[in-house]
């Protein structure tokens, strides 16, 4: 299961005409685990203000993309910001650069306006009372309550929710502060600042820290050092701004053992343990994070691999093998095995329905005038016989049940 980039509507290695099934239809078997997240973690524990790190591992087309896009669906339900990117794409050594991706995924003006929102029915205020497009300062003024107290009083609620929490950095927590006063219309900051402001939120190495000195704005930049620091208060943000939390995605991580030249990211063997050491000290920092789901998958090639795999990087191996243990499939286990998962609840019955799910998809998919056209046959679901030989194939050969159901019905389609 391969992919650029983790797109919603896609499952699997699926040719073009199932596109059309969203992630969330797709559900047979998978809501085994799948429901069982929604319920424990995204409604309850990442709520709460805990955070959590799962791994999801399995052999090619065994569903861990597809995992990845119905949990991220089902935390877009719930009101989380989702985050999901390929390590095909993004370099992993270094955090800076996954905090990077975060923050341009996760639209952090719109927790800001949240936040301004709460500001303002907080000061006695009706956000529905404002005209569209007005700022509040503007309306304060319009209605003769722009006085020099109210002014007061705004910037008093501004270091109140930025400056006095402890979980915001403070250069973090300042700059939030001023780029949520552009959005109230006071205290007044430039477009220029407000730019300058973001690129540096971002880790823009281009900006000159000089420049925001003007703003009394005295930061250092954001590195591999501190990014963890920085991601724990982007996700804090994002919980004041009325969100449930901070959904992150990340497949292909199976991407580090790759020794191809095609592949547009390619890991030295420095590179591959510092990112081993960056997962690392993720987990150490997870429990002093809050409200962050972080999800990897990969293919068990990183499990299997003695030389460049998990195992050999014995401090992070460490951390996660007691994981790997067990005879019943756990569904709090940190380390996911869709394999075995697959072999626990895939029954023949659970086989057919997905086969089912994938002909209704590939029939929407196929339109009539395409049949004449090009001879195109929407796609049959397997018959309980090939649902049990795909059972019993999946227990010794080198593909997940999932795409094995798929090449069956590939398979049945080019007989017809």
């Amino acid at each position: 299961m391969k992919s650029d980039s983790i797109e919603k509507n896609i499952i699997f290695d699926m040719p073009e005409s199932y596109s059309i099934l969203h992630a969330g239809e797709l559900s047979c078997g998978i809501d085994f685990l799948s429901d069982f997240w929604q319920e424990k973690y995204l409604k309850e524990f990442i709520r709460d203000g805990g955070s959590k790190i799962k791994f999801i591992t399995g052999r090619p087309g065994s569903g861990k993309t597809h995992l990845l896009r119905l949990a991220a669906d089902l935390a877009e339900k719930e009101n989380y910001k989702t985050v999901s990117f390929s390590a095909r794409n993004i370099w992993m050594h270094d955090f800076k650069e996954i905090y990077v991706e975060i923050f341009r995924q996760c639209g952090i003006l719109s927790c800001l306006e949240g936040i301004s929102r709460h500001l303002i029915e907080e000061m006695g205020f009706s956000c529905g009372d404002i005209p569209e497009g007005m700022k509040f300062i503007d309306y304060l003024s319009q209605s003769g309550s722009g006085d020099a107290l109210t002014r007061r009083e705004i910037r008093s609620q501004l270091r109140q929710i930025f400056l006095d929490n402890s979980l915001l950095d403070n250069n973090f927590a300042l700059a939030c502060s001023m780029l949520t006063g552009s959005i109230l219309g006071y205290p007044i900051l430039e477009e220029q600042n407000r730019e300058l402001l973001l690129a540096w939120m971002e880790g823009d190495r281009s900006i000159k820290l000089s420049q925001l000195r003007a703003l009394d704005f005295y930061p250092s930049r954001i590195t591999k050092y501190n990014a963890r620091h920085m991601l724990r208060s982007l996700a804090e943000v994002v919980r004041m701004g009325g969100y449930s939390g901070l959904f992150i995605a990340v497949d292909d991580l199976e991407i580090l053992t790759s020794r191809s030249s095609l592949e547009p990211v390619h890991y030295t063997k420095m590179k591959r343990e510092d990112t081993y050491e960056s997962i690392r000290q993720l987990i150490d920092d997870i429990d002093s994070m809050k409200n962050i789901f972080f999800v990897y998958a990969f293919d068990r090639e990183l499990m299997d691999n003695e030389n460049a795999g998990l195992k050999s990087y014995q401090a992070l191996w460490m951390r996660i093998q007691n994981e790997v243990v067990g005879e019943h499939f756990n569904r709090f286990s940190d380390m996911v095995d869709l394999d075995r998962m697959a072999m626990q609840e895939y029954t023949p019955e659970v086989i057919q329905a997905i086969s089912e799910s994938l002909a209704v998809s590939g029939s929407l998919a196929i339109s009539e005038s395409q049949a004449r056209l090009d001879g195109s046959v929407p796609p049959s679901p397997v018959d309980e016989k090939k649902a049990r030989e795909i059972a019993a194939q999946a227990r010794t050969g080198a593909l997940g049940i999932p795409q094995l159901i798929l090449n069956a019905m590939q398979e049945e389609n080019a007989n017809v």
